[in-house]
């Protein structure tokens, strides 16, 4: 439970893509705590550097940011119309409570509603579509114009940050928006952990990457020198799919591209080894930090690897055992 619990803390730090700093910064201090070699580069991913015997290197990649939105005008009545960032599925938004934050640094709670939000006034209130221009956030604040809103201090670009919602239950899932892919990032963290805790001494160098603009497209697409590097990111679970809410998914292909085959055979090959729970898949909806890292030109072999997660960009929930399958095939491979 102890990475469920990792995970729940970042979960609560909102970090939209493009303000991630305050993870990230929760992130460097995790990294002191275990004397860990570590340096941000200029887009504000966290590069972790652990070395081996051998000059190969090994990348672990996991994204911190989430999906969210931003402050696109301010209308007439006081409330804020929003460009979203990222993909999300804009139907689960529909009386979500958020945050605004503005630019200088002030937080304002309010609630996403659609522009027909009452049965009891709207004939369609059940039907209109959930997107973009039929949909508003309603503050939390006496406002009745634009101009009471300014006068708050809250503008165009200012974030929006959706809640999360994060519960563990007892019987081991753990519910939340932005598993994907902050489960993925609290599962290197224990990988770290188990290395450390266990005086392991690694074959290959290890370079882990914490990303911050994945769910944009560009998250690792300038990495350090490595050999290969591996997504860890969320798994796959629906139609067509193999993978369930207690699985290592294993991506064999995804929209851009198949995953390098030496790399995706080894994978298979320990998880059938170590008797994991486990699903080989192909997501044709997805994209991941090894995606950007090949177009943006480096010279890698990749692979996908993740806890299976349900109802991706929406209300997601996994299990313990899907991120101890994951966690436990990333130890063997690194062994």
């Amino acid at each position: 439970m102890k990475t469920l619990e990792f995970a729940k803390k970042i979960l609560e730090i909102p970090s939209p893509s493009g303000f991630t700093k305050n993870v990230i910064d929760f992130l460097v201090e995790e990294c002191k705590n275990r004397n860990l070699d570590y340096k941000l580069n200029n887009k504000g991913n966290l590069i972790i550097e652990m070395s081996g015997e051998n000059d190969y290197t090994i990348g672990l990649s996991a994204h911190v940011d989430t999906l969210g939105a931003m402050v696109r005008s301010i209308n007439s009545n006081g409330t804020l119309r929003f460009s979203v960032i990222g993909g999300p599925s804009l139907p689960t938004y529909d009386g979500e409570y958020c945050q605004v934050i503005t630019r200088d640094m002030r937080n304002f709670t309010g609630t996403i509603l659609s522009n027909s939000p009452s049965v009891h006034v709207f004939k369609d209130a059940k039907t209109l579509p959930r997107t973009e221009e039929n949909m508003h956030v309603r503050l939390d604040e006496k406002v009745k114009s634009r101009t009471d809103v300014e006068a708050l201090g809250i503008g165009v670009g200012d974030f929006i940050c959706v809640d999360p919602k994060t519960v563990i239950t007892k019987s081991g899932f753990l519910k939340s928006r932005f598993l994907d892919d902050k489960i993925s990032v609290a599962i290197l963290f224990s990988l770290i952990d188990y290395i450390q805790n266990n005086k392991v001494k690694l074959k290959n160098n290890l370079v882990i990457i914490i990303s911050t603009y994945e769910e944009v497209g560009h998250g690792a697409s300038s990495i350090p020198k490595v050999d290969q590097l591996i997504a860890v990111d969320m798994g796959c679970i629906g139609e067509d799919l193999n993978c369930t809410e207690h699985d290592v998914s294993i991506c064999v292909k995804d929209s851009t591209t198949p995953y390098d085959y030496e790399i995706t055979n080894r994978l298979i090959e320990l998880a059938k080894k170590k008797k994991l729970n486990y699903a080989v898949d192909i997501y044709p909806y997805y994209g991941s930090d090894v995606s950007a890292a090949l177009r943006g030109g480096n010279n890698i072999r990749g692979g996908l690897i993740g806890p299976g997660v349900g109802a991706s960009h929406g209300m997601e929930r996994t299990h313990l055992d899907a991120v101890n399958n994951t966690l436990q095939l990333l130890i063997a491979y690194i062994e």
